[in-house]
């Protein structure tokens, strides 16, 4: 059964290069660098200072503020620095570093065995928080907070279908480590009160439905195939495609009773609830033209990107893009030692010849990118109005704050615009006027 949603594109997915690679683990490194701030909300506050020895799983950071995600130490060591350092989608970061004593060390008490199906809610949810779980599938939004919904839900979705080019993390995980997805969707169904679940895999991965599908065989989950087509991954067009609901504009999944979480996510939280594992290492792909030997790799958290790349035998040539997380939506890198961190789904090197690039020029409403736009926007009005910093008026009267920023837009542009960039700094300028009058109304 192949279901969609309007729009969309079809990007050449790359998958080739590591769909067959099992996941790989690489040496333990020598030191990591372990960032701050790895979710959605407020930065966590070190909790341990120069000097100090940690060990694997320990707590290093946390914060008062409700919306947070813990942090934890990924090896044993030495607290050797902390200092703002290099961070994927913030320049940079303040970040604890630990230098690696060898011997890879467990907290005292972890991990645990437990068994989830005597706990009760508030236990399962505090495990989860406890342990920092966010969303794997690149959101990380924290999941405890996730999992508390203020209004009804019915209806429980595992995002399995991995639509960003080039990934195969949640693919060869949903192969390889069924177990641990199959004991977290049902930690959710028991948390959320859901009997109703749905599992959306894209249909150019047929081994994983067919192994998920027997896996939840004698259950009430729905193992669905998905058309190929992206953004099928997306949360909101997920709901659509698989329960014919639509999130109304600048609405959340539970409004229309729904919860998503990614099929990693899911394995994350079985850890946390079942062993009080947090999360200290994810499956990464690290693919592109420009490796030698793409693969998937469990990583630990703070390990450099330059670390997992010499692990697949370096650059194959010094490539155009360096990206974190895929070529729609991840972002581009300035250095390679930049650290893996919760929401690292992908470490991507692209040469110059795959990359797309020229000189932008004035949009020549062509209109692809409203044909492509999911979400039923315009897109290009959204760039011209940036331009502008007609900034109220795209927020007010071209639902700017329902781009979900897929990127399909700029994929289709023929006129080059980075359509996307001018959404982000759009949305970046309402949130700061938003934050001034705030202020001004305070005094």
């Amino acid at each position: 059964m192949f279901k969609s949603f309007l729009g969309g594109i079809h990007p050449k997915d790359g998958k080739q290069y590591t769909m067959d690679k099992a996941i790989e683990t690489p040496a333990l490194p020598e030191q990591v660098v372990i960032p701050m701030g790895q979710h959605i909300g407020a930065p966590c506050t070190p909790t341990v200072k120069v000097g100090d020895h940690v060990k694997k799983g320990q707590l290093i950071g946390t914060s008062e503020a409700f919306m947070h995600a813990n942090i934890h130490a990924s090896l044993s060591g030495d607290v050797v620095k902390i200092d703002m350092m290099p961070h994927t989608g913030k320049i940079t970061c303040p970040a604890i570093v630990i230098k690696s004593d060898g011997l890879d060390e467990w907290v005292d008490g972890l991990p645990l065995d437990r068994d989830w199906k005597t706990m009760d809610t508030t236990m399962i949810l505090d495990a989860i928080k406890q342990a920092g779980i966010v969303g794997l599938g690149g959101a990380t939004f924290p999941a405890h907070i996730k999992l508390m919904p203020k209004k009804p839900v019915d209806v429980l979705i595992i995002n399995g279908a991995e639509c960003e080019p080039y990934l195969t993390a949640d693919y060869r995980l949903m192969l390889e480590q069924t177990e641990r997805i199959v004991t977290g969707v049902e930690i959710l169904q028991k948390l959320l009160g859901v009997k109703k679940c749905f599992i959306g895999i894209e249909d150019n991965k047929p081994e994983a439905v067919e192994v998920l599908h027997k896996a939840f065989s004698d259950t009430n989950v729905e193992v669905v195939k998905l058309q190929t087509k992206y953004p099928q991954g997306a949360e909101k067009m997920l709901i659509k495609v698989l329960t014919n609901r639509e999130v109304p504009c600048g609405g959340l999944p539970m409004d229309v009773g729904a919860v998503v979480q990614n099929v990693g996510t899911a394995a994350a939280i079985a850890d946390a609830v079942v062993h009080g594992v947090p999360i200290i290492e994810r499956v990464t792909t690290v693919s592109g033209d420009a490796i030698k030997e793409p693969k998937n790799l469990l990583l630990r958290v703070g390990m450099t990107f330059q670390a997992a790349i010499d692990y697949c035998g370096g650059f194959s040539e010094t490539p155009e893009k360096l990206l974190a997380g895929g070529p729609m939506m991840g972002m581009a890198q300035f250095t390679s030692e930049v650290p893996v961190m919760k929401g690292t789904s992908g470490i991507l090197a692209l040469k110059k010849e795959t990359v797309e690039s020229g000189q932008e020029s004035p949009c020549i409403r062509c209109g692809r990118c409203v044909v492509a736009c999911p979400m039923g926007l315009v897109p290009s009005m959204l760039s011209i109005l940036s331009e502008r910093h007609e900034f109220a008026k795209a927020k007010e009267e071209y639902g700017l704050f329902n781009c979900v920023e897929c990127g399909c837009c700029t994929y289709t542009c023929p006129a080059k615009r980075n359509i996307v960039q001018y959404v982000k700094y759009a949305k970046a300028e309402n949130q700061a006027q938003a934050a001034r009058e705030k202020a001004k109304a305070a005094k």
